[in-house]
């Protein structure tokens, strides 16, 4: 009896630390201080006609600067921390009209990137981080067209026990239309399993990130085809479209790797969470 009430009182410690684990607020509601620019064409660190941009508590992805012309300068925020595992969590809405020469498939469509090469380590005219992008697409009032969906910018993962590697693959979630808010999550354990969460349905699951040792960039980093990823940067995507993110929060499941337990009771009590 002893014995059990001991393994009782430590499943309950444990519940309680994962309870009380790290939160951090990735964009603090006030500035973009902890945070590195990389657009297309310019240096990292250069917020080019200041594309992203606080107002009234978020953050927006804004081009009146760009001339009317979005002129394939995509760009990407990067937080300045990396990360391994972890559950983060994104509120976006879509806003306005796409820059008019956008591509047709940029409409409505931005992302939150997962374990990312840095951003001073892209090239110049480099247009998508190295990564896995949980992709973040708006309805266009019509058709189906689901969100947080599969891209993968010179990467591979593994799907139903196969190497996938097709550029993207859609999620089973529903469409979003108009400039509503959305609530994504990805919960990402390393180099291991990777799930996208829309509300509180997982609608994509993956494993075994990797490099694409056919894409030209990774080739020129020297990355290893087919070297797993086990962590990276987290950036967000600016794509012709305006976008605004009101919340970016990550729960660092880092300390918990090395004890299985625990890292099984914090994302027990991370999914019973209330959104």
């Amino acid at each position: 009896m002893r014995s059990l009430l001991v393994v009782f009182l430590s499943f309950c410690s444990l519940l309680l630390q994962a309870q009380e684990g790290k939160w951090i607020k990735l964009f603090n509601g006030k500035d973009l201080k902890d945070w590195v620019v990389k657009i297309k064409g310019y240096p990292a660190g250069d917020n080019f006609s200041n594309t992203f941009r606080v107002e009234n508590g978020v953050m927006k992805v804004n081009y009146e600067g760009y001339g009317g012309l979005f002129k394939e300068r995509y760009g990407h925020i990067f937080y300045k921390k990396k990360f391994s595992a972890y559950l983060i969590v994104v509120e976006y809405r879509f806003t306005g009209d796409q820059m008019k020469d956008g591509a047709d498939w940029a409409y409505r469509n931005s992302g939150v990137m997962l374990h990312c090469q840095s951003p001073e380590s892209m090239e110049l005219k480099q247009d998508f981080p190295i990564s896995l992008e949980e992709q973040l697409l708006g309805g266009n009032g019509k058709d189906q067209r689901s969100t947080a969906n599969l891209c993968t910018p010179g990467t591979n993962v593994v799907m139903d026990e196969k190497l996938f590697t097709p550029h993207c693959v859609n999620s089973t979630a529903k469409t979003y239309h108009g400039d509503q808010w959305v609530h994504v999550e990805a919960l990402v354990l390393k180099d291991s399993i990777i799930r996208h969460i829309v509300e509180s349905d997982t609608v994509l699951t993956y494993e075994k990130p990797q490099y694409d040792g056919k894409d030209e960039y990774v080739k020129r980093a020297g990355l290893p085809d087919g070297g797993l990823i086990p962590a990276g940067f987290i950036s967000l995507q600016s794509e012709s479209h305006p976008v605004e993110f009101r919340k970016v929060e990550l729960f660092d499941l880092g300390p918990y790797l090395n004890n299985p337990v625990k890292l099984q009771a914090a994302i027990a009590r991370l999914q019973k969470r209330k959104k």
